[in-house]
């Protein structure tokens, strides 16, 4: 999402789509349904930061499944692998997950700017899912699951801040064509968040 969409935008007001811009064609539901998380879009405070709390969500849905796949295993006790399964199952998910999300996101947010007539609709909040998913990442080197708390907070902040203030490429990522300026923008403040997140795990943070 470029970077001032959300401050020059009035919060609920409507956003303007240019007549020769506007898709004739029928309504693509799914793609908007995807492309604006499920409705989260349509808040009209913040639809971004609500965005990448849903990302968040999801990887604490991440660590509650990684959790009981653990409690389930049949792993034996003394393996060293099973000291790591919680992470392992996290991260593996997570991979996932973040793949899916952006694929998904790329062509429901291309689908979506086309009907609605603009180059980054302010709705389009799927990109700060995917970005917010990606930061997750930096977990590569974390550990027990339990205490992920202060890590999923810190990856919505440092997320948030590298969304906001877009380091290159992000900012130059935002003219590519599509859903790929819509998307990869935030895809860049994810992998430096992930990289902010994997530094404060390695300082005991």
């Amino acid at each position: 999402m470029t970077a001032n969409s959300e401050a020059d935008t009035p919060k609920g007001a409507a956003e303007p789509r240019p007549a020769s811009n506007i898709s004739t064609g029928p309504e693509p539901r799914l793609a908007l349904f995807i492309a604006t998380a499920a409705g989260l879009g349509y808040i009209p405070v913040a639809p971004g930061t609500w965005g990448s709390v849903l990302g968040v969500t999801l990887a604490w849905a991440n660590i509650f499944v990684a959790n009981t796949n653990l409690r389930l295993s049949t792993i034996p006790a003394n393996s060293s692998w099973s000291d790591r399964a919680p992470e392992a199952n996290f991260l593996i998910n997570e991979c996932v997950l973040a793949l899916v999300v952006a694929v998904l996101g790329l062509w429901a947010a291309d689908r979506a700017a086309k009907h609605l007539g603009q180059k980054d609709p302010q709705r389009i909040v799927i990109d700060e899912v995917s970005g917010q998913l990606i930061a997750f990442l930096g977990l590569l080197t974390a550990g027990p699951l339990p205490h992920y708390w202060k890590y999923l907070l810190l990856s919505f902040i440092l997320f948030r801040v590298f969304d906001i203030w877009k380091p290159f490429p992000a900012r130059q990522a935002e003219s590519l064509p599509g859903g790929w300026g819509i998307m990869a923008d935030d895809w860049v403040a994810g992998v430096y968040a992930a990289i902010g997140l994997s530094i404060a795990r390695s300082l005991g943070l």
